[in-house]
């Protein structure tokens, strides 16, 4: 799929997921999926993706995988030069902070993804780097 491609999809994604409260059809009705904006490391601008995501309490758990690819995502690298974001999940939206987590922490939440997403090894398999794993977790900050 080429960068434009992938591109509308997620523009159709993020569509369908704010006038269906949250639910997408397609190829991502079962999956859970949250709204990730960011603000561009470069550009200074807000950015957003539809992700996969797992609960744990009052954060979230996303996983830069890129499908695989040599780069981690642009929202990755956003986040690491500035962790402030805000996630939208059905009809809520709320500002978090993301962590990269690292260890057994990172292994767990992984293995549990694994489960629900196996295609993720597949990623991991092509990819030479370790795919990250980030908690994002809620900030008092208004939206």
């Amino acid at each position: 799929m080429t960068d434009i491609a992938r591109q509308r999809l997620n523009e159709d994604i993020i569509q369908q997921f704010r006038e269906g409260g949250g639910r997408v059809g397609g190829q991502f009705a079962d999956t859970p999926l949250l709204l990730l904006t960011t603000v561009g490391a470069r550009s200074g601008e807000a950015r957003t993706w539809p992700l996969a995501y797992q609960r744990d309490g009052d954060r979230v758990v996303v996983f830069a995988a890129n499908g695989g690819r040599a780069h981690r995502p642009g929202w990755y690298h956003n986040l690491l030069a500035n962790p402030v974001a805000t996630v939208e999940v059905g009809t809520e939206s709320w500002r978090v902070t993301a962590t990269v987590l690292t260890g057994d922490e990172r292994n767990l939440f992984w293995e549990r993804q694994l489960v629900v997403s196996p295609f993720l090894a597949d990623f991991q398999a092509k990819s030479a780097r370790e795919i990250p794993v980030l908690a994002l977790t809620p900030t008092s900050d208004p939206v």
